[in-house]
Formats: C-alpha cells, sequence, structure tokens
C-alpha cells in the first residue's frame, strides 16, 4: 500500500531496492511516476527534443499518427490485451514525455495495462543493484549497446517474445537487430553538421573534407567526452574504409590519434552536451562540427540553417530488455510488441526525435522528417554501425575495450 500510494502521488521512490542502496548511491535518483492521460509536457522538451509546436505540427502532416494507431488496435486488442501494470524505466524529460503521449497512453487505452514511469539518467547501475540483492522491482529497462553484453552474460534478461510481433513489425525490423534477449529501442548518430551560410551549396561532404581546412577554412567542434565517434571519423578520413574501421585495434587508435592531431589546433570548441553544435553553428561560432542527429534534426525543422552529413555517421543503438524476475514480464513483452508497430514507431519517433529500428515506419512519417532519420535508405546505406559487442569486451588486463581506448582518449586530449 505505502509503494502504491508513492506512486500515485508521483514522489521521488526506490522501487524496493532500498537494501541495494549502499552498494550504488545513484538509486537515490530514481523517480517512480504513475502515468496518467493528462501529464502535461515540460519545458525540457524544447531543450532535448522536438517542441511541443513541432510535434503537433509533425503530427498533422502525418494526417495524425494517433489515427493511423487506431486501425492496428484489432490486432493489438486480440494479442496484446492484458491487465494490471508494466514499470518502464526511461530517461525522463522530454524523451519521456514524448514516450507518453504517444506509446503509453495508447499502449493503455488498446490494452488496458497501466505504465508506470521509472525515470533515472542511466538504468544500468540500478539493474546490475536489483540483480545483486534479488529483488527486480522495473519490467523494462533501457541498456546502452556497449554495456549491453556483460549483462546479458550475468543473466539480467528474458528473452524476447517475438511471437506477440505482427507481420509488418518483423518484416521491418532487420533479423541482424532483433537480439534473443534484446532489441533496439532507438538509434543515435553522430555525424558530421555545418553551416549552410558559410559553404552554401558545395559544403563538405564526407569527413576528409572536415580534416581539409585549406577547401573548407574555418573553426571546427568535436566531442570531448567519449572517443569512439572521433576515432572512427580520423581513420575515414585517413582513408580507411568503413568495412574496416572495426574492431578499433590498438594500432588503429594509434593512426586514429596521429590523424587527430592534425585537426587539433583546428578545433576550437570541443563541446560535451548535444545541444551545444547546433547552437555553436547558429552563432557562427563554428563552421562545421560533429553534431548529435536528433539535436540537428530539431534544429533543421525549426529553420536552422544547417545540412547533415550522413557519409561516415557513427550509429549505435540502445536496448530494449526485459528484466528477469521482473513483476510483470508478460506486460513487457506486450509493451515492447507493441512500440514495435510501424504506426507506434512512427509517434515514438516524432515524440522522441529518435527513430526505432521498423524501417517500415517510415511510411507513416512526415515527408519532411523522413528523410532526415538513419533509417531513411540513402542515409542508413553511408552509415557505420557500432560493434557494441567488441567494446564491451574484455581485454587480458580485465579492463574492457572501451576503457582502454577512453585512456588513450584521455592522455592524447592531455598533451
Amino acid at each position: 500500500m505505502a509503494r502504491k500510494r508513492l506512486i500515485e502521488e508521483g514522489v521521488r521512490s526506490q522501487p524496493r531496492v532500498r537494501g541495494a542502496a549502499k552498494e550504488d548511491s545513484s538509486l537515490d535518483d530514481v523517480r517512480v511516476i504513475k502515468h496518467t492521460m493528462d501529464d502535461p509536457m515540460n519545458g525540457r522538451l524544447r531543450r532535448s527534443g522536438f517542441s511541443r509546436r513541432t510535434l503537433l505540427q509533425a503530427a498533422a502532416a502525418a494526417m495524425t499518427v494517433p489515427v493511423i494507431a487506431r486501425a492496428t488496435n484489432a490486432f493489438a486488442q486480440d494479442k496484446l490485451a492484458g491487465s494490471g501494470e508494466v514499470v518502464v524505466f526511461s530517461n525522463g524529460g522530454s524523451f519521456t514525455q514524448g514516450l507518453r503521449k504517444y506509446v503509453f497512453e495508447p499502449f493503455t487505452k488498446t490494452t488496458g495495462i497501466t505504465v508506470v514511469d521509472v525515470t533515472a539518467d542511466f538504468a544500468e547501475p540500478q539493474v546490475k543493484a536489483m540483480n545483486q540483492v534479488g529483488r527486480v522491482d522495473w519490467d523494462t529497462a533501457l541498456i546502452q549497446g556497449a554495456l549491453y553484453p556483460a549483462m546479458h552474460e550475468a543473466g539480467m534478461f528474458e528473452p524476447i517474445d517475438y511471437s506477440l510481433w505482427d507481420a509488418e513489425s518483423l518484416e521491418g525490423t532487420p533479423q541482424v537487430l532483433r537480439l534473443k534477449y534484446a532489441v533496439p529501442v532507438f538509434g543515435s548518430a553522430q555525424l558530421l553538421a555545418y553551416d549552410e551560410r558559410v559553404f552554401g551549396k558545395n559544403g563538405p561532404t564526407s569527413w576528409s573534407d572536415f580534416w581539409n581546412v585549406k577547401a573548407f577554412p574555418g573553426p571546427r567542434g568535436l566531442y570531448a567526452p567519449v572517443p569512439k565517434h572521433n576515432l572512427e571519423f580520423a581513420l575515414l578520413a585517413d582513408g580507411m574504409s568503413k568495412s574496416d574501421l572495426w574492431p578499433l585495434s590498438d594500432d588503429k587508435v594509434d593512426r586514429a590519434l596521429k590523424k587527430l592531431d592534425e585537426i587539433k589546433p583546428y578545433v576550437s570548441k570541443w563541446w560535451t552536451a548535444g545541444g551545444e553544435p547546433p547552437q555553436l553553428l547558429i552563432n557562427r561560432e563554428v563552421v562545421m562540427s560533429s553534431c548529435p542527429d536528433g539535436r540537428a534534426i530539431v534544429a533543421i525543422r525549426q529553420g536552422a540553417p544547417i545540412r547533415m552529413v550522413w557519409d561516415g555517421a557513427h550509429v549505435n543503438y540502445t536496448y530494449w530488455t526485459v528484466l528477469k524476475g521482473g513483476p510483470n514480464n508478460k506486460n513487457a513483452q506486450r509493451l515492447i510488441a507493441y512500440v514495435n508497430r510501424a504506426a507506434i514507431a512512427a509517434g515514438f519517433t516524432q515524440g522522441t526525435g529518435y527513430p526505432g529500428p521498423n524501417v517500415n515506419q517510415l511510411r507513416y512519417l512526415p515527408s519532411d522528417l523522413a528523410p532526415l532519420l538513419s533509417i531513411y535508405p540513402e542515409n542508413a546505406s553511408k552509415v557505420v554501425h557500432e560493434d557494441s559487442a567488441w567494446l564491451g569486451a574484455k581485454r587480458p588486463d580485465g579492463k574492457t575495450n572501451l576503457d582502454r581506448i577512453q585512456e588513450r582518449w584521455l592522455q592524447w586530449r592531455a598533451q
């Protein structure tokens, strides 16, 4: 009763993992909110995703996704109907607000299953803590690609029940992405973006052009905290083919850092937050920069003079997982099946700014949005997919490959 009261009041809480608090203090930051139909879109939506106005305009342009979604309810009511609740982790802010509007609300209307939001910056520490103490209080979690392999090996997830998926979902989601114990919730990309006011129609088209300061003069921007993107970009600029990039072995890291030495003097901004690159471009502080695709898309659709270059874009996935020992596993399977239906997936993309894996959603998206996404065929043929399994793999010294390249990166940055 106490837990139910806390959820209904929407206060901060720790869902039955208090025993693990000493092991991971970040559990104190978990928020549990029972989702209701009248949750307002908050101001964070404008800072890190589509604005409410943009979402509404996009929905209108698409002849309204909810109308299309209603046409799919016969299937959902037949195979996905249930009762009770499902406890779902998400990252909060505009991301969760978009999920509520475009996924959770229609899911509850269709199936009768109540969605309980659990929001925090990262799921992995809490999932590990709950697993260790043997009291799993969530049903689903979003797990970063590089951290998924080790958690999967530790037996933290249930197999995904693909028998609940409709034909359009299975056909639209590449089999290589339909893992036995996980499926992508979205793909995010980091790509080259430039100021079209500076270069017009003759802007850079590759990472080689990013390094070509004579043909394309002006200050640059690159992402500071994590090296994997920059190492890829440097190798591409140095002539390596996309198919040869992974794994990022030590000799490739050496080669990439040597190439980065060339461009380092021209990088005027080592950015750390995703909203920085579009603003730097708009303010004319840089002429080109690496940039998260979602942030660039928002800026472009709001009229910013920014162009995106998909050739050599780095794409990585965050995964839906069903937690082993969760209280409502069947409902979690129903939710994952529901969100991957094409019409609902299109709503997810509009609500969060990031596309799920089902390419059949493209037929339900606004015509001005679909060509800007990583799953659009012309773009998808140009990107590089991260080898998350390799990044998460252990080296002989016990560190992961991700740990090792991070160490090399920090040493290089300090020089």
